[in-house]
């Protein structure tokens, strides 16, 4: 093995470790706080009727198709389950944005975004609940089924390390055709959570919205994390020299004075984000606007309290 090669992996270990190092950060100072469990399994819930067999116990006949029909039906519950959870991340080149060369971490979307997954792993392990992983970018490039156990863990935050270290090559999102195949294949009640800057070209914006309802086939629990740098993709808050702004996506570029375009930029943006907040709550999805300016620790800390209050 070269030397190169030895660096490389001596480099990755360390930045495991930091990024372990700062995931239970998160979660100590969530528990240390001595809060309960801000997640949890489903509760038991309503199957089908079946007729009443004589010497059951009557505390589930339903007594109102009793008084409809004079026949007695008692209720048949689903078992109560774990909870189950599935992540999903877009690793598509935009959520890399933006680049700079500070060594705090996280400094771009994706770096906090995964941070932010793995504080939720490191609480669902505590849990010894379940746990599956998808990470897409132009395709689907890493899926796990829900699993609980200790190897299977530690190969989510490892995943999740690979992607907040590597910085893929001008990778365009699959995000629709991603959300409908998790949505295919996740047959058991999951709670799922998106991690996306949720950046798409304004004419696939309704099959977006689409694949954003198929997510909750099934009666999934779905949790989304609109992920953004407000000052520059919201605010679009730019000095005034001539600058040249590139897709990183596609590698398109254009040449322009920010404050010249700005007031439009930001009322089409918001525009957008305030249509996709809107499908979330029409649709029930928990919709989570995050800006990476602010501190990781009480975002995380903020949800995971929220999600305990109102659980």
């Amino acid at each position: 093995m070269s030397m190169k090669n030895l660096e490389s992996i001596s480099n990755n270990l360390d930045f495991l470790s930091q990024f372990n190092l700062l995931a239970n950060q998160v979660v100590e100072g969530f528990i240390s706080g001595i809060h309960k469990s801000p997640f949890h399994g489903f509760s038991s819930e309503f199957a089908e009727h079946k007729m009443y067999n004589l010497g059951e116990n009557t505390k589930n006949i339903d007594w109102k198709i009793y008084a409809k029909t004079d026949k007695l039906y008692t209720k048949k519950y689903d078992d109560e389950t774990n909870l189950r959870c599935h992540i999903i991340m877009d690793n598509s080149a935009s959520m890399h944005y933006p680049k700079n060369n500070s060594q705090s971490f996280p400094n771009n979307k994706i770096q906090y975004s995964c941070l932010f997954a793995a504080a939720i792993l490191k609480i669902i392990k505590k849990q010894r609940d379940a746990a599956g992983l998808t990470i897409f970018s132009n395709q689907i490039d890493f899926q796990t089924k829900e699993l609980g156990n200790e190897k299977h863990h530690r190969l989510l935050i490892q995943k999740l390390n690979e992607t907040y270290v590597n910085t893929p090559i001008k990778q365009q999102t699959a995000i629709i055709d991603t959300l409908h195949e998790v949505a295919k294949n996740i047959h058991k009640r999951s709670m799922i959570m998106l991690f996306s800057d949720m950046l798409q070209s304004k004419s696939e914006t309704e099959k977006l919205i689409e694949a954003l309802q198929h997510l909750k086939y099934n009666k999934h629990k779905v949790v989304l994390f609109h992920v953004h740098d407000k000052k520059t993709e919201l605010d679009f808050n730019f000095n005034n020299d001539a600058k040249k702004f590139v897709d990183v996506e596609t590698g398109e570029t254009i040449n322009l004075y920010a404050d010249q375009v700005q007031e439009k930029y930001k009322e089409e943006i918001e525009k957008y984000f305030k249509e996709i907040e809107t499908t979330c709550q029409h649709y029930k999805i928990d919709y989570h606007l995050v800006d990476i300016n602010e501190n990781i620790e009480k975002k995380i800390i903020l949800y995971l309290t929220e999600r305990q209050k109102f659980k």
